[in-house]
């Protein structure tokens, strides 16, 4: 195994969206999903690339609008789930890749538009990922992507995983992804027309507790959180404890509202 910290986070990475059945999490977003490839303009015909596209629900969706489709990810067992989703839908032809946003394996301006739905945010090195998904982009096309404000639901949620299992030195929290500013900087000279607006995704839930479990027994990070604490029953309750009472204050009317934010911009 690797010595190198960087590509020792990545092999958990991919270890952590294999536990549980991210896919069964994935439903939700794809309402997100539709939102982002409208938002982001999509056309029949286009060159579009999926970065870190999990269960395929983006790709699936731009290529329902007739676009030519590529979808990539680090974690072959969501690239099944997006394969088998496809061929239900009858779309054999999008190219599934295994693969790295830190090292796209694509060449330089080969796509019309670059696209990632809460995926390039977890690369460690956002530089780096946002290099490449610029460099794999024709100027004057399109890169758009959702992400999760750190002031909002899921940001809070992965905020207080780092409080209990702090992340490995030199790796950037995902939710400076859901930041304006940040996203501001981090594009910078590159791109023009840079423009952002929020959605709501909605998970139905009795309770706080309801929805928290079900995260603990589907969701990767949530899973990974779990068996981390469980040696710690004490650290485990006080984990739950603020999970719940976070959950509670996005739950009403049975959903659990959870915000987030698009940004798209053109390539200079």
């Amino acid at each position: 195994m690797s010595t190198d910290p960087i590509e020792q986070f990545k092999v958990k990475q991919r270890e952590t969206w294999t536990m549980g059945n991210f896919g069964d999490m994935a439903v939700f977003t794809t309402p997100v999903a539709g939102h982002l490839v409208r938002y982001a303009g999509v056309s029949g015909g286009q060159a579009v690339l999926d970065v870190g596209t999990g269960t395929g629900v983006v790709a699936i969706t731009a290529r329902h609008i007739g676009a030519k489709v590529t979808g990539l990810d680090l974690t072959p067992a969501l690239l099944a789930q997006a394969r088998d989703s496809a061929a239900v839908v009858g779309h054999g032809d999008i190219a599934w890749h295994e693969g790295d946003a830190e090292a796209l394996p694509f060449a330089d301006a080969s796509f019309d538009v670059v696209l990632s739905q809460f995926g390039h945010m977890f690369a460690p090195r956002p530089e780096v990922a946002l290099g490449e998904m610029l460099r794999v982009l024709k100027p004057g096309g399109t890169i758009a992507f959702a992400t999760w404000p750190g002031e909002q639901l899921i940001g809070r949620q992965f905020s207080l995983i780092a409080k209990y299992i702090p992340p490995p030195q030199g790796v950037a929290s995902p939710v400076l992804w859901g930041d304006i500013p940040t996203v501001r900087q981090r594009l910078g000279e590159r791109v023009k027309r840079l423009h952002m607006e929020r959605g709501i995704m909605g998970i139905p839930a009795l309770t706080a507790k309801h929805l928290r479990l079900f995260q603990e027994a589907k969701a990767g990070p949530f899973v990974r959180t779990v068996q981390a604490l469980q040696q710690d029953p004490v650290r485990l309750a006080a984990w739950r404890g603020e999970m719940d009472a976070v959950l509670g204050e996005y739950l009403h009317d049975n959903v659990v509202r959870h915000e987030y934010l698009l940004t798209r911009a053109v390539k200079i």
